[in-house]
């Protein structure tokens, strides 16, 4: 991605803390290294609960959102690569992709000049959704035996974030 000089117009590390803010959505840690500032959040989807997601900010190019999916997978997964791939296609605006660690990762980003609020809200939630769509899926990769832990009642913690963005996430939600 080319590099953008910056405009006065364009979103800051604080506008993102504020709006993580107003989404009701609190980070767990922020760091900040020669410009680029990022944030963990241990977030809930409507069915899988607890997701870690790190968003990483650079003011010159671009808001990355970065879930840690899976553990690592390994070589003995090979099938797990071809669905990565697989869902790389079923999902265009959100990627699936291997962290250094052999780790499947979900990523999406939002350039500066499409990024505000609604727009973080929004692929937050995507991410989410696309987590709680797969959760059968990659239940083998989550839990030892491919077991989905019953939650009870638990209700998720993003239940408002979910409902801001209803009508945008509806071709998203499991069936």
């Amino acid at each position: 991605m080319p590099h953008t000089p910056p405009s006065p117009d364009d979103p800051t590390a604080t506008h993102i803390e504020r709006w993580l803010h107003e989404l009701g959505l609190e980070p767990v840690e922020r760091v900040e290294r020669e410009r680029v500032t990022s944030w963990d959040l241990r977030l809930d989807g409507l069915r899988r609960f607890d997701v870690r997601m790190t968003l990483i900010f650079d003011p010159a190019f671009a808001l990355i959102a970065w879930v840690h999916f899976a553990p690592p997978i390994g070589d003995r997964f090979r099938a797990s690569y071809r669905k990565l791939l697989h869902w790389n296609d079923e999902f265009p605006f959100a990627k699936f992709g291997l962290a250094s660690d052999e780790r499947p990762v979900l990523s999406a980003e939002v350039p500066i000049r499409l990024l505000d609020r609604e727009e973080l809200g929004l692929t937050i939630a995507r991410l989410l959704t696309i987590c709680d769509q797969l959760l059968e899926e990659s239940a083998g990769w989550l839990w030892i035996g491919g077991r989905i832990p019953d939650h009870g009642d638990r209700v998720s913690r993003q239940i408002g974030l979910f409902a801001r963005f209803a009508d945008r996430l509806a071709d998203l939600r499991p069936v």
